[in-house]
């Protein structure tokens, strides 16, 4: 199995509430059950008032590299990713588990 984690920071002066992020939050809500590959899915706002966090995080699983590549190439996927290059910069790790 392969984890797949992605930790967003929201652009400077941009909020949770901008209705830009709100549509990108629901695009990736809604992957889960639409893309075929997704093992676990798991996305939420972070917690933690660290200055260190990020702003939002997804955990996902998927059964190896060929289905993470699915996924990432996927126009649903990557329909949200559009969305979020407009407010948010973010780092992946993808690992063996």
């Amino acid at each position: 199995m392969i984890r797949h984690l992605v930790l967003f920071r929201l652009n400077e002066g941009v909020e949770r509430d901008d209705p830009r992020v709100v549509e990108g939050v629901e695009a990736f809500r809604s992957l889960d059950g639409k893309i075929p590959e997704i093992r676990f899915w798991e996305c939420a706002w972070n917690i933690s008032d660290r200055p260190i966090a990020y702003d939002f995080a997804i955990n996902s699983a998927f059964e190896d590299a060929e289905a993470l590549r699915r996924y990432v190439e996927h126009p649903e996927h990557q329909a949200g990713v559009g969305l979020w290059r407009e407010f948010a910069t973010w780092v992946i790790a993808d690992y063996e588990f």
